[in-house]
């Protein structure tokens, strides 16, 4: 299966908010032809009316692709809408966080090929990391297909095994907002040292993307980058006195908020 089988075949993207939008607007930009589109959205965006694609319309009898890009609160409704697609030649991805594989399977049939997929919101700019696992009924080529639909929101690695999903939710799911509270936190301090706020935000935005973006385009480790701007007994080094401290800094504050949001991702998958 392949990009051909999309275009000849279809593919039926269930929700259509900003995670869907982002990726259809990448097929699109990357020669999907809008005609090979099937969504189903309650209440589509002006944008997407404008695309030329067949909107909560009849689906194709046997898409390629189905992907479920739904809230986790809409999944139980949004279901019975894929179900006729089960058990069949169409691969079912989900993007719809703490949503089970067994979950799908339960509703669509156990012989439905399925992949479980957890992007996170840089995505919707490009520049999101997508995690994806199979079930067994997924073929090889099936898992390459759905990694080359989504690499069209950033980069992919794909996991050995779904309980990964958990620690992957903990740490690129959940983790921008730990960043986005950096930006105000590290904003708020340089605001207490006498740098007024708007000049404060600007700095500590443009800081942490910048840094971000030289951790991702350089060989160096983040360790190497964090030692090339620390001189000895320097502004940096004091700071990172506080912040590397094995009790108080960072190292345990992250391993407690990973541990926590892992910990409720698995709660949920059980709720």
């Amino acid at each position: 299966m392949n990009m051909n089988d999309v275009v000849d075949r279809g593919l039926v993207l269930l929700g259509c908010g900003k995670m869907g939008s982002a990726m259809l607007e990448g097929w699109l930009r990357t020669g999907l032809p809008p005609t090979s589109v099937s969504v189903i959205d309650p209440h589509p965006s002006d944008w997407l009316k404008e695309q030329g694609i067949n909107l909560n319309g009849d689906l194709p009898p046997n898409p390629a692709v189905a992907i479920i890009a739904v809230k986790p609160q809409m999944m139980r409704d949004a279901l019975p809408d894929v179900k006729a697609l089960g058990n069949g030649q169409t691969l079912v991805i989900s993007i719809a966080a703490g949503t089970s594989i067994a979950t799908f399977e339960a509703v669509l049939g156990d012989k439905t090929p399925l992949v479980r997929a957890m992007p996170n919101t840089p995505a919707a700019i490009g520049r999101g990391i997508t995690a994806l696992v199979g079930n067994d009924n997924v073929q090889p080529d099936q898992m390459d297909l759905a990694e080359a639909l989504l690499l069209s929101v950033g980069q992919t690695v794909r996991l050995s095994a779904e309980h990964q999903m958990d620690a992957v939710t903990a740490v690129s799911g959940s983790g921008p907002a730990y960043v986005f509270h950096l930006i105000e936190t590290l904003a708020a301090a340089g605001e207490a040292e006498g740098l007024p706020a708007d000049m404060a935000m600007a700095l500590a935005k443009a800081t942490v993307g910048g840094a971000g973006e030289l951790a991702e385009d350089v060989d160096d480790t983040p360790a190497q980058l964090r030692i090339n701007v620390t001189s000895p007994n320097g502004t940096t080094q004091a700071a990172l006195e506080v912040l590397m401290d094995q009790e108080t800094g960072f190292p345990a504050l992250m391993r407690r908020a990973v541990s926590a949001a892992a910990a409720r991702s698995r709660e949920l998958a059980n709720e």
